[in-house]
């Protein structure tokens, strides 16, 4: 795990990689909202060539209505992000921990935030040991 981020490599292709995290966010209950393939992006835009890497934005409505409702700039850390990203033979997928998004917009002491930060980083941190099993 970095400090940002529950990280794990899944040996499988990117494809399949990406198909898996889908399932397991749908599996906590996080639909993925936008879908950003950088490696496209950066090709159309400047006609550059760069690995299958893609973020998804990822997001639990219960957990995201409760934030927003209590503190409307919650919404500068949402949704989840989640990096899908092919290394070697495998896949790279780095989950944000939104413990350290929340210390770092200045949210931690917030018994609200807290509690909802609490419950959507034990849900990613699952989707990651999900994703190694």
């Amino acid at each position: 795990m970095s400090d940002m981020a529950f990280e794990v490599t899944i040996d499988a292709p990117y494809a399949d990689a990406v198909n898996r995290v889908v399932e397991a966010l749908k599996q906590e209950g996080f639909g993925v909202l936008t879908r950003i393939d950088v490696h496209d992006t950066l090709k159309e835009k400047l006609d550059v060539e760069f690995r299958n890497y893609s973020i998804l934005g990822a997001c639990n409505p219960p957990l995201a209505h409760k934030a927003l409702s209590h503190r409307p700039d919650a919404g500068l850390m949402l949704p989840c992000n989640v990096i899908v990203e092919e290394v070697g033979e495998g896949t790279l997928v780095r989950i944000v921990d939104p413990a350290a998004m929340m210390q770092a917009g200045g949210l931690e002491g917030d018994p609200t935030m807290e509690e909802v930060g609490g419950e959507a980083g034990a849900r990613l941190k699952r989707v990651a040991e999900a994703l190694t099993g």
